[in-house]
C-alpha cells in the first residue's frame, strides 16, 4: 500500500511558475529565500537587470546584469516574459529554458511586482500561481522599512508610495496571505505551493496511469 502510494507520489507533473509578490518591506524576499532553502523541486527565476550589482550580488545567482543596450536587443527580440521599469532601472524575466524546463516538471519561483505579475499571467495563464503578500499594517511596513537603516529619507517614502499603489492591486491574485508572523506566512505558502501542485491539469502522469488502472 505504501508503495504504490509512493509510485503514485512519483507520477510526472507538469511544473509550474509560483509568483510572490508584495510591496516592498512586507516580506517576500525573505519568504522567497526560505522557500528556496525548504524545497529542492523549486528554482529561483532569475532577472535581468540594468542596475548595477548591490555589495554580495553575483551576475547570474542574483540576476543577469546588463547594459542598457543589451536589454533593448532583449527587448527587440522577444526574449523576455515580462519586463518592467522599477526606481530608475529595468527588469525582465528572461524566457530562455523556462518552458521546456515546465514540461519536464520543474518549478520556478518568481519575485516580480504586480507589472510583471500581470504580463507573465497573460503569456503563459496555465502555469502561473500568482501570491500576494500584505504587512499587518502600514505602520509596520514603514517600519520595517526604517529598520533597514540603507535607505534615505526619500527613497523609503517613494516606497510608501508605491506600495500604497501595489496594495491596491491585491485582488489580481490567486491568494494573498497577511505576513504578520514570518513562520506562519511561510507555513501557508508551502500549503498553497503543494496545493497548487496536486492540481489534477498539472499531473501529466495522471493519463497513463489510469489507462493502465482500467486495462
Amino acid at each position: 500500500m505504501a508503495e504504490s502510494a509512493q509510485d503514485n507520489d512519483k507520477l510526472a507533473r507538469r511544473g509550474l511558475m509560483f509568483i510572490l509578490s508584495s510591496p516592498s518591506g512586507a516580506g517576500k524576499t525573505t519568504i522567497s529565500r526560505m522557500l528556496l532553502a525548504a524545497d529542492d523541486e523549486i528554482k529561483l527565476s532569475v532577472s535581468v537587470t540594468t542596475r548595477p550589482p548591490r555589495p554580495g550580488e553575483e551576475d547570474g545567482v542574483h540576476y543577469y546584469f546588463v547594459d542598457d543596450a543589451e536589454f533593448d536587443r532583449m527587448v527587440e527580440e522577444d526574449d523576455f516574459y515580462e519586463w518592467a521599469h522599477v526606481f530608475g532601472h529595468r527588469y525582465g524575466t528572461p524566457k530562455g529554458r523556462i518552458r521546456a524546463a515546465l514540461k519536464d516538471g520543474q518549478d520556478f519561483l518568481f519575485d516580480i511586482d504586480w507589472q510583471g505579475t500581470q504580463q507573465l499571467f497573460q503569456k503563459d495563464q496555465q502555469d502561473v500561481v500568482r501570491v500576494f503578500i500584505l504587512p499587518p499594517s502600514i505602520a509596520e511596513l514603514e517600519r520595517r522599512l526604517r529598520s533597514r537603516g540603507t535607505d534615505s529619507e526619500e527613497v523609503v517614502q517613494a516606497r510608501m508610495e508605491r506600495a500604497r499603489a501595489e496594495i491596491s492591486h491585491w485582488d489580481a491574485y490567486d491568494y494573498v496571505v497577511i505576513n504578520e508572523d514570518v513562520n506562519a506566512c511561510f507555513a501557508k505558502v508551502r500549503e498553497i505551493l503543494d496545493a497548487e501542485r496536486m492540481k489534477r491539469q498539472r499531473q501529466t502522469g495522471l493519463i497513463p496511469f489510469v489507462r493502465e488502472l482500467m486495462s
